[in-house]
């Protein structure tokens, strides 16, 4: 979905696309290949949405949410205790100081770390447990457009010309996102 300025908000489901559809607060910009069929008509699933009236994003621009993707975006996918890169699916998130030692949930006390490391590790501190952080975990400034990928193994062809006009004006806004 994208703000009334053709800027990238959040992702929606194809169900919550067209039920903003119906109640008249976006228009269709790009329509999808797929169809949603009822008794009496037919209808093309959105693709691309952009909003009727423009929503101010000054509050949320600074703020990154604090989610399990936007971890494994900020540490590029990749191990904080081994260093290696690692598919989402063998990605775990690891407590840095454990909460049953006073540690929060938070993004400068969640890394992201593969199963083995997370193992190794367990309910201990680095230092107990002998492993060294790659680099200190802190809340990110931004986003790169890419985080608009999470839940995709690649960019649908359609919102691609949407998020280059992000990628080519610096950082990104925080997203919401939604799975489709």
């Amino acid at each position: 979905m994208l703000n009334a300025s053709f800027e990238p908000l959040h992702i929606v489901t194809w169900q919550r696309a067209i039920q903003l559809l119906v109640q008249g607060k976006v228009e269709v910009v790009e329509e999808s290949e797929h169809e949603v069929r009822t008794v009496r008509f037919t209808i093309k699933v959105p693709a691309v949405l952009r909003l009727l009236k423009y929503v101010p994003l000054k509050g949320k621009r600074a703020m990154v949410r604090f989610s399990r993707a936007n971890i494994f975006l900020r540490d590029n996918h990749i191990c904080q205790y081994c260093g290696k890169k690692f598919n989402r699916s063998h990605l775990t998130l690891d407590h840095v100081i454990p909460i049953v030692q006073g540690g929060g949930k938070n993004w400068e006390n969640i890394v992201t770390a593969c199963k083995i490391c997370n193992q190794t590790k367990g309910g201990r501190t680095p230092l107990q447990a002998g492993v060294q952080l790659i680099r200190k975990p802190r809340e990110p400034l931004w986003l790169p457009a890419a985080s608009l990928q999470v839940g995709f193994t690649r960019t649908p062809e359609k919102w691609r010309v949407y998020l280059k006009l992000v990628s080519d004006k610096g950082p990104s806004p925080s997203l919401e996102m939604e799975p489709i």
